[in-house]
């Protein structure tokens, strides 16, 4: 049985690009089914016995994977730049996968960025009914009192339309500036900069604390890491994607900095080794934190171990140190006071000879 699927559905789960993005390529005759340039919308194909490029390039279906990325500033969050900045791919490259952002986030702006090779995924976040909640954190310059908070809290025009009334609160004073947690759910172009200026004040910082209750806490900046089973879990059932949820899916881990700042190929289940050692076990690699505390308590149990075994010896030493004196003790007593010895033991040749010379003198004086 043929299992035929609409092309840009096919392009947009193998993550070239979004489901719309998708329908542009195709349009824009970049794409081709066995040869053949395509350009109508809607059309089917079987992924599994026709052949699909972009560009010249082949689409195959890799493992789905989902990370979360520590951007910093001055970093495009783009697969590419005509003015050759930096960009998301070099912070991704060692991922092994290509992936590509989940909305944007300002080249000027840190924090928060999903990345993912799952074109339905990055299409239900991203699209504006879906309401993600993104959290931002703002310093601005300038005293923040109710009527400026009303005022960033306000709707505001931005590409001929109205936005969406933003959740603003003060996070905390340092004497003229102040630092602002402000929510949105909608992404317009450069809204949180547009509301500031709304209010009269000037931004000093910006930076993207939560996007759909994924944080980076605990990230370093410059680092990725992959969702969570139980991110994803809530993802779904929250916002519909991804389809489903699979330990499997994991395929990766926290990226470990190499100079270029770069996350480096991490073990998983699509390539590399589990956690139990047993390839494609489909085990959730531990986190860089938790297994940091495994091996600091099994060093710190071996160097208790390491003590305890240091007393042992030391307290065998002064018991062999006890028994020596106490022999050098009873060699230089009394005779009366010296231990007996032991039954069924044999005496020393030197003293035996001792004891047959005494035997002979004390005969001697008998027969006299």
């Amino acid at each position: 049985m043929t299992q035929s699927v609409r092309l840009q559905k096919v392009l947009a789960s193998c993550g070239v690009a979004s489901r719309r993005r998708s329908e542009e390529l195709i349009v824009e005759g970049r794409v081709r089914v066995d040869g053949r340039i395509v350009t109508e919308l809607g059309t089917r194909v079987d992924p599994r016995k026709q052949r699909i490029e972009v560009d010249g390039r082949r689409v195959t279906h890799d493992a789905l994977v989902y990370i979360v990325l520590h951007k910093p500033r001055g970093v495009m969050s783009t697969l590419s730049d005509p003015e050759k900045r930096r960009t998301v791919v070099d912070l991704t490259r060692d991922v092994g996968i290509r992936v590509a952002p989940v909305g944007r986030l300002d080249f000027n702006t840190s924090g928060v960025l999903l990345l993912t090779n799952d074109g339905d995924f990055a299409s239900g976040l991203s699209h504006p009914s879906a309401g993600v909640p993104k959290e931002y954190l703002a310093k601005v310059h300038g005293v923040v009192d109710d009527a400026v908070l009303e005022r960033l809290s306000s709707s505001i025009q931005i590409d001929a339309s109205k936005t969406v009334p933003a959740k603003v609160f003060v996070a905390r004073r340092e004497g003229d500036k102040t630092w602002l947690r402000i929510t949105l759910r909608e992404g317009k172009n450069r809204q949180v900069r547009r509301l500031v200026e709304h209010a009269g004040l000037s931004l000093m910082r910006l930076s993207r604390v939560g996007y759909a209750g994924i944080g980076v806490d605990d990230l370093p900046m410059g680092r990725w890491r992959s969702l969570t089973v139980d991110e994803l879990k809530a993802l779904k059932h929250d916002f519909g994607v991804p389809k489903r949820v699979r330990a499997g899916e994991r395929a990766f881990h926290s990226g470990v900095p190499t100079a270029g700042g770069v996350g480096t190929r991490a073990v998983g289940t699509r390539t590399g080794r589990s956690r139990s050692g047993r390839a494609g076990s489909g085990e959730v690699p531990p986190s860089p934190r938790g297994a940091a505390a495994r091996r600091g308590a099994k060093a710190a149990g071996a160097s208790k171990a390491d003590s305890g075994r240091s007393a042992k010896a030391t307290g065998a030493g002064k018991a062999g140190s006890g028994r020596s004196a106490e022999s050098a003790k009873g060699r230089g007593a009394p005779r009366g006071s010296q231990p007996e010895r032991a039954r069924g033991a044999k005496p020393s040749p030197k003293n035996a000879s001792a004891g047959r010379s005494k035997k002979r003198s004390s005969q001697k004086k008998t027969r006299r």
